[in-house]
């Protein structure tokens, strides 16, 4: 064991790169009690309302910034389209890694970041389809012709949910949390700095609509828990060559 890495459970060494593991207290324990208070804060103590009311108020009463440039087109639209052509290009990378021998072994932990930034946006668009939570700017309280229910509060017969939780833009930035992962094989000495840029872009996009009206803190709150736990267990699950050959390695000797 090696505690070289503060955030590590085991290092794994070759010639090139040291592989870390994840450390179960700093990445499961840790980050799954901190989305649990946030979500009781926010959600079963009316945070969630309490930060869309002052945002409300600050817009004079209206969501003034939601139909803005800099929020509609550029952090919405482009922001989107530039996390869309990130992963194509990570992709790219993964298939050139076929033919190009210098990237030969990035190929494992490339294909691991675009299947992690895909399924992430994928699961978070299937949980808006299911949840049935609508957005600040519904709500009659702000401006809409609804009244607000919980995520887990029973809606009267007839009575339409928007699909607002989780957050699916949040999603084009938290879903690059899996550069963490990414790092942590190929250049441990960067996952914090990964992480930072990818916790950056989730807030930067979870923000800017939370400022027009489209979404509860606390929806981006579970956006990023489910970013961040995907990538996490793809990287269990799929985990970095030289581990996993060290894992069999192991299994054989046993045998």
């Amino acid at each position: 064991m090696s505690n070289e890495f503060g955030s590590t459970l085991a290092v794994t060494r070759d010639t090139h790169r040291t592989v870390v593991r994840p450390n179960p207290m700093t990445h499961v324990v840790i980050p799954l009690v901190a989305v649990l208070v946030a979500s009781f804060v926010l959600m079963q103590h009316y945070g969630d309302l309490q930060v869309s009311a002052w945002l409300y108020a600050a817009q004079g009463h209206s969501w003034a910034l939601k139909d803005a440039w800099i929020t509609e087109q550029v952090i919405h639209k482009l922001g989107r389209n530039l996390s869309v052509g990130a992963g194509l290009v990570v992709l790219g990378l993964a298939i050139a890694s076929a033919w190009k021998p210098s990237l030969a072994g990035l190929r494992r932990p490339l294909l691991r970041l675009f299947v992690s930034v895909a399924l992430s946006t994928i699961l978070v668009s299937l949980l808006k389809k299911h949840t049935g939570m609508d957005c600040p700017w519904d709500l009659t309280r702000f401006g809409g012709s609804r009244e607000y229910y919980g995520l887990f509060d029973a809606r009267p017969a007839g009575v339409r949910a928007s699909g607002c939780f989780p957050a699916g833009h949040a999603s084009a930035g938290y879903a690059w949390l899996a550069l963490y992962f990414f790092a942590l094989e190929v250049w441990p000495r960067w996952r914090y700095p990964a992480l930072g840029l990818a916790a950056a872009m989730g807030m930067l996009f979870g923000i800017s609509q939370q400022l027009r009206g489209a979404h509860f803190m606390s929806h981006d709150v579970w956006t990023a828990a489910i970013c961040w736990f995907t990538a996490l267990a793809l990287f269990v699950l799929w985990p970095p060559k030289k581990t996993a050959d060290a894992a069999r390695g192991r299994s054989g000797a046993a045998d």
